[in-house]
């Protein structure tokens, strides 16, 4: 895989539209060749390549489903007779944004 080059930089940043001083483009440079190093550092790990990646953080994840249960619900009428203010089947609420 080649390396990121200021070139490469300068026009993803372009076309992101947030441009980059000479010194940022440097520091994004820099950054790349560590993270490029410490994949490296992983990619030398013996056996690597044949550990299977987890779908889950934790290794004795487990989860069940619930069954879903139909339940009726609730009059519309009776639910707004809780209200103070009521139009048609709307809960008349203070406005808060001006």
């Amino acid at each position: 895989m080649s390396k990121f080059t200021k070139e490469m930089v300068d026009n993803y940043a372009d076309k992101l539209l947030i441009g980059l001083s000479d010194e940022e483009n440097k520091m994004v440079l820099d950054e790349f060749d560590e993270i490029d190093e410490n994949l490296d550092l992983v990619n030398k790990i013996e056996g690597i390549s044949e550990v299977e990646p987890m779908t889950h953080c934790l290794d004795d994840f487990t989860y069940e489903l619930r069954e879903d249960v139909v339940v009726a619900s609730p009059d519309i009428e009776d639910i707004l007779a809780n209200s103070d203010d009521t139009t048609d089947r709307e809960i008349v609420v203070p406005k808060v944004v001006g």
